[in-house]
């Protein structure tokens, strides 16, 4: 897969070998996102891969979020919580 220029460059700009991306990407298909564990070990996953300190306060914030549904969650709005510095 890293083969093809369009993996290689994302990896040259990222830092993050795509093959990581595509096993994070296989078991969150299969997630239980409503288990709070589960979420907790893939919102680790995401924060080690993109090499991102997540805080205690917004891992609950984003569990929550998944979990109990407070939010309408997607791409867009994970990313913002993410960005979203205090």
């Amino acid at each position: 897969m890293s083969q093809n220029p369009f993996f290689q460059n994302i990896e040259k700009k990222t830092g993050v070998k795509m093959e990581d991306v595509m096993k994070l990407a296989n078991s969150v298909q299969n997630a239980n996102l409503k288990d709070e564990a589960t979420v907790r070990g893939l919102i680790k996953q995401v924060a080690d891969l993109a090499n991102k300190p997540v805080s205690k306060e917004k891992e609950d914030q984003i569990v929550d979020a998944i979990v109990n549904g407070s939010q309408q969650m997607n791409f867009d709005t994970l990313a913002k919580m993410l960005d979203n510095k205090k």
